[in-house]
């Protein structure tokens, strides 16, 4: 077994993590470094959007809200609004001078509502006035009638009208209805799995400021400015390049900032392109819960075919996504969560199929795993549910599905598993987390305990690492060298908590043999870096990091030269180490060297673009290489449960993860565990309502229960896979480690099943939607008992 590297939740003194250190200069990757802004933060110094000192004349925005799920509009009386304190300007949908429509990538989200409503909570209209509260107030003093129309609020009911925001799809290899008949065992299911709240620390917030020449400057909170800077310009019927967006940085994003924090900044530029002042948008807390879309909601079902020992012969996989009322997203999300139905697991014969259900609700969006999470958690079903009917381990179960060597490493999408090391990863963690002997103890604390029950359950998770949408993979950046050696840098991509400019500068600053400290980086704006994709599908250090890799080597490159023809020297003479510059015999300071550079007139400035090479699908054929690698883990849960009230505590976490060669442990190691936790939430804790008239209950911190710190694991191990550098080239050999370990948390949903089904003497896999609150634990022990099997 490998040795690991590691970090446990009771010893942060240890957390002085080192990897990959043989060819790691002063540049740091493969070194821990705190976060950029991290003393800011903690001192309260960061400025978000909503720090902002006022602009002169600043107004302040709100809508007014749709109290019915899907009704048409008949009359709608705004005078007292236009009459009330403080309002300035009030516009409805008539008021817009361009484009309607700001939908993402299909039609169907109309900035504000035209003739109709879809959800409530919808913007119908829209207010400046002069102060935040006198907005908000101001907009509760609308009359509207409506015309009420029938609401679909169900995915059942969704299927059953065939209501959908994009066409179903399907994914298939082989023929898997007869493989399933043939099988000598077959079993099928069903599963509820429950949306999730982003719950970002920062609200959804822009303010925008009219310009002298017609144009707007927004400052946002958004994981996607380029697409802000489209879409106002489309409302406002402008040219892009009169449209600049600036963000610094975001209190989180999770994805619910990917699309839809466009709304806010098109409603705020409308208003102030009307009042030619500057006018701010934020949402309250239960506004923001009530209007912005979640993770997707889904009910998947199966049916499988299995042999003696457990293997999967043939399986049909169906994923429900609830998509909202609108596309947003969904159709790629839907894909995502098909993509991801194998999980770690070769399904020989398989047939997937995904239905993008309409519903009137807010629509959903982006959430960190974008569907993959919901896909996972059928198959990590259907092996439990086997292991149960066979009387094996479920561990045991997986590790006979895993993808294996050639003839089990193709996906039921037809891309390869390359460089497979699930097997590898699960046989180490099940070492060193003491699996076998914990589940010995286990058995027999639940044969002597009446009341209290333990569970464990080791999973693993295969994650796709690309846009799935081609044209995504792409990114700039803009790097400068000055003449006193430090280096400015500009990426496309957003900082949202995750570390991403400390990883690029880290990047940078390697490229250079300079302290990472000289590199300074600045907010991702549309007038330095255009066209950029969105900071998503845990892509941002891939794809960023890469381009500015690409922008310092050229810089580097022209300073070589500098080098070569002032001194007379070779390329392989000229060397950049501990913040100098080795030519031949001279040596230089990289600020001397800079600076001679200057006056020699080379240029030290330059933009750097990278493309994922390899990636390509076929969406009417359902095959292609959609992914351009995999990254991979596994993680180990305990917990206990109280019978009598459904209560549960996680007592231990061991996690196992695979990062390439890391480029800053420390921030990956923090990823992995708050991606476990919020995950954790998502299959626990965190529980979305919505009543029999599409209105959200859950709608503040109140009534929605997210992760605290008495909720994670007593006992929680990190590790990171070590010596396993990835074998695609991306930047350094690193893989991704945003979105992969949020997957981690389906051990915990898996241990509450086992300690569940030792109610019935592990004879049955009890039926366990998600979030798996205490009530929900209860019922299932309660169904196990009153069938006669516990």
């Amino acid at each position: 077994m490998r040795s690991l590297i590691k970090v446990s939740s009771s010893s942060p003194s240890q957390t002085e993590l080192k990897q990959g250190q043989a060819n790691v200069g002063l540049g740091g990757v493969g070194r821990s470094k705190k976060h950029e802004s991290a003393d800011k933060q903690v001192a309260g110094e960061a400025i978000y959007v909503d720090d902002r000192p006022s602009l002169r004349g600043e107004l302040h925005a709100a809508v007014g809200q749709s109290t019915q799920a899907h009704a048409n509009i008949i009359s709608m009386d705004l005078s007292a609004v236009k009459a009330a304190e403080g309002v300035i300007k009030v516009i409805t949908v008539d008021d817009v001078p361009g484009h309607t429509d700001i939908g993402p990538v299909f039609p169907g989200d109309p900035v504000l509502a035209i003739g109709k409503v879809e959800y409530i909570g919808q913007p119908i209209f829209a207010v400046a006035a002069t102060s935040y509260d006198l907005a908000r107030k101001a907009v509760t003093l609308a009359k509207i009638e409506y015309q009420e129309l029938e609401s679909v609020l169900t995915v059942k009911d969704a299927l059953a009208k065939q209501n959908f925001v994009r066409p179903p799809a399907t994914m298939k290899r082989g023929d898997s209805d007869s493989a399933i008949a043939k099988a000598p065992h077959q079993l099928s299911g069903e599963i509820m799995v429950g949306g999730q709240e982003h719950m970002y620390l920062e609200g959804q917030v822009s303010t925008a400021e009219p310009t002298e020449d017609g144009g707007m400057n927004i400052f946002t909170s958004s994981q996607h400015p380029s697409e802000v800077q489209k879409l106002v310009a489309e409302v406002l019927d402008i040219p892009l390049n009169k449209v600049l967006v600036d963000m610094r940085r975001m209190g989180g994003g999770f994805g619910g900032k990917e699309t839809q924090a466009a709304p806010w900044a098109c409603i705020a530029a409308l208003l102030a392109n009307e009042t030619k002042r500057p006018v701010k948008f934020k949402l309250g807390r239960m506004d923001d819960m009530v209007m912005t879309g979640k993770r997707h909601p889904f009910e998947n079902n199966y049916t499988v075919g299995f042999d003696d020992k457990g293997q999967i012969k043939g399986i049909n996989i169906e994923v429900n996504g609830n998509c909202g009322y609108s596309p947003d997203l969904s159709d790629a999300i839907v894909d995502r969560a098909m993509f991801h139905s194998d999980n770690a697991y070769f399904l020989d014969q398989a047939k997937v199929t995904g239905n993008r259900c309409k519903l009137n609700t807010v629509s959903h969006t982006a959430y960190r795993g974008f569907g993959g999470p919901q896909g996972m958690m059928t198959i990590e079903m259907v092996m439990d549910a086997i292991a149960r009917h066979l009387g094996k381990d479920p561990l045991d179960i997986r590790k006979v599905n895993l993808y294996g060597e050639q003839g089990r490493d193709e996906t039921h999408y037809h891309q390869t598993v390359e460089h497979n090391n699930l097997a590898e990863i699960i046989s180490t963690l099940e070492e060193s987390s003491d699996y076998q002997a914990r589940r010995k103890a286990i058995t027999k604390f639940n044969q002597e305990s009446s009341i209290l029950k333990k569970g464990i359950a080791l999973t693993p998770v295969k994650f796709g690492i690309s846009f799935t949408a081609q044209h995504l993979n792409q990114a700039g950046a803009l790097v400068h060298v000055y003449t006193d050696g430090t280096i400015h840098l500009s990426h496309g991509g957003t900082e949202m908590g995750q570390g991403l400019n400390t990883k690029v500068a880290q990047i940078v600053a390697e490229e250079f043999q300079v302290d990472v400290d000289t590199v300074a980086s600045s907010s991702a704006r549309t007038d330095k870096v255009p066209n950029s994709s969105p900071t998503a599908a845990s892509s941002g250090t891939d794809l960023n990091g890469k381009a500015a890799e690409a922008a310092a080597k050229i810089i580097k490159q022209r300073l070589i030269d500098f080098a070569c023809e002032t001194y007379q020297v070779t390329a392989e003479q000229v060397s950049f180490a501990n913040s100098q510059v080795l030519v031949g015999e001279h040596m230089f300071s990289f600020a001397e060297f800079a600076q001679m550079a200057y006056m020699a007139r080379v240029s030290l400035s330059s933009t750097g673009f990278y493309k994922t090479p390899k990636i390509h699908f076929d969406r009417a054929t359902g095959k292609g290489r959609p992914f351009f690698y995999y990254a991979t883990g596994a993680s180990v849960s305990e917990v206990i449960i109280d019978t009598l009230t459904g209560e549960y505590k996680t007592l231990r976490t061991d996690i196992l993860q695979d990062v390439g060669h890391s480029i800053n442990p420390a921030i990956d190691i923090g990823q992995i565990e708050g991606a476990f936790v919020q995950g954790m939430g998502w299959l626990t804790t965190e529980e979305l309502v919505w009543n029999e008239q599409g209105r959200l209950l859950s709608n503040n911190p109140a009534t929605y229960k997210i992760p605290a710190i008495n909720d994670a694991p007593e006992d929680f191990r990190v590790a990171l896979l070590p010596d396993a550098p990835n074998r695609e080239h991306t930047i350094y050999n690193s893989k991704a480690v945003g979105e992969p370990p949020f997957m981690l948390g389906m051990s915990v949903w898996s241990a509450l099943k086992d300690a569940i089904a030792s109610v019935a003497d592990y004879k049955v896999s009890p039926a366990l939607d998600t979030p798996a609150t205490p009530e929900r634990v209860l019922w299932a022990v309660e169904a196990l008992k009153a069938d006669g099997k516990g």
